[in-house]
């Protein structure tokens, strides 16, 4: 009996997790003969958006995020990473890395939870280069 309540105590802590959007992945191609590219887009809700961006070691990865909605930030986490190299809530709408392996970096935008909750959108222009 023990074991059934827990059982579904767990399933139903679980619920609030399952109910978020699942991140939508895109993959970041520099046009040739360049190393940015400013992207366009909009997350509502707990919607989130993850670039992935080819760097290579000894590159900086240069990120520059201009939403409509104080609350949307974004993240840089590199491959297999279980923490971002780059937190946009506590350092801002700037990020400056130099990067120490090559591989898919993910910068990730979302936005933070008090606006997800109330179902908020934000647009946003995000400039990316790696030089």
């Amino acid at each position: 009996m023990l074991a059934r309540t827990l059982a579904a105590l767990c399933l139903l802590a679980a619920v609030p997790a399952m109910a978020q959007d699942a991140p939508r992945t895109e993959t970041v191609h520099f046009a040739k003969g360049t190393s940015s590219k400013t992207i366009k887009g909009s997350i509502k809700g707990y919607a989130s958006v993850n670039y992935k961006v080819g760097v290579a070691a000894g590159q900086t990865l240069k990120v520059d995020f201009k939403p409509t909605n104080a609350s949307a930030y974004f993240n840089i986490t590199a491959p297999g990473a279980d923490a971002a190299l780059f937190v946009g809530s506590t350092s801002g709408a700037s990020a400056t890395v130099k990067i120490p392996s090559s591989g898919d970096y993910t910068v990730q935008v979302y936005l933070m939870r008090n606006a997800a909750r109330r179902n908020e959108t934000a647009a946003y222009t995000l400039t990316i280069a790696a030089r």
